[in-house]
């Protein structure tokens, strides 16, 4: 049992030095090698590995593909370091990753969200303010948003440096000169109120880096508040929606320049930092809009070619 812990250990060192944040991944290895110590087993065969995935027999069937996937995973991994390691087949428990579906936020909504923010008071209210303003025209992820450091935002260059994102990739961010404005005024009132170095651009109360948990609670309350929410629903706007609506925005702003987006996707792809196109391609798809210029393009094409 100590033999594979210390194997899930090295396993995840490895692929955490690749990339991958596998925050899920140590805490159910480990549980799956109790398992199999309990079971008296020391090496993985399918019909274990599917015990232990039914073994949270109320579970969904998405969280059981995810177990099962994580057991895959390691067990090629170790096939190479002992020869009786059975690895699950691709085809068991299939299950689709379904993508949550977007909520497009119009000009209006997103106004009157920055106006709420505003009227918190105070610094956070600005910094509210301007972490949803730079969401909604950066297209960052939240967690590379409020990771960002004070040296990483050049203002004067017009440049965000974002490091330590998906898959341990770092690039540029252009950002606008209205954009700038905006950043260089929040940081004044930052520096004014604290008068001392800070690491992070976005500050909590005391200074410190904002907490991802508490910024989903603080936009939830704010969303309930402009009527955007329901207060007992589960499920509602979320701040990862702005990525959707920076991405959405510029493909329809492109379709009706009369560009090529098939030629542009690469670009935007880049620029939100995807790792792969077909990532972004999705975005096609989730916006009615969309659809319908893409469709226009597609038989203007065919015209063309008869």
């Amino acid at each position: 049992m100590n033999r594979l812990r210390k194997i899930v250990r090295d396993y995840v060192t490895m692929r955490r030095h690749l990339g991958y944040k596998l925050r899920r991944t140590p805490v159910l290895l480990n549980d799956f090698v109790g398992f199999l110590h309990k079971q008296h087993a020391d090496y993985i065969t399918v019909s274990l590995a599917l015990q232990w995935v039914q073994s949270k027999s109320k579970a969904p069937r998405e969280e059981w593909a995810q177990r099962l996937s994580c057991v895959r995973c390691f067990a090629r991994h170790l096939s190479a370091i002992d020869g009786r390691t059975q690895i699950p087949p691709w085809g068991l428990m299939p299950f689709r990753f379904k993508r949550s579906r977007p909520y497009l936020y119009t000009d209006y909504e997103l106004q009157t969200l920055l106006r709420a923010a505003v009227q918190i008071g105070g610094l956070q209210g600005q910094t509210y303010y301007c972490l949803i303003g730079l969401l909604s025209v950066a297209g960052l992820r939240i967690g590379e948003a409020l990771n960002l450091r004070t040296k990483d935002v050049d203002l004067d260059g017009g440049l965000l440096v974002i490091t330590g994102a998906k898959f341990g990739k770092s690039r540029l961010v252009p950002i606008h000169v209205t954009t700038q404005k905006a950043l260089a005024h929040y940081r004044r009132q930052r520096d004014k109120t604290f008068r001392r170095d800070l690491p992070y651009f976005f500050v909590s109360p005391r200074g410190c880096r904002l907490d991802e948990s508490g910024v989903e609670d603080k936009f939830r309350r704010l969303t309930e508040e402009i009527g955007l929410r329901d207060p007992n629903a589960k499920r509602g706007p979320r701040l990862h929606d702005f990525r959707h609506r920076f991405a959405v925005k510029t493909l329809l702003a492109w379709y009706r320049s009369g560009e090529d987006p098939r030629r542009r996707l690469p670009v935007l792809s880049t620029y939100l930092g995807h790792v792969h196109v077909g990532d972004t391609y999705w975005y096609l798809s989730a916006c009615p809009e969309l659809m319908a210029l893409a469709l226009r393009r597609l038989k203007k094409s065919r015209k063309e070619l008869l």
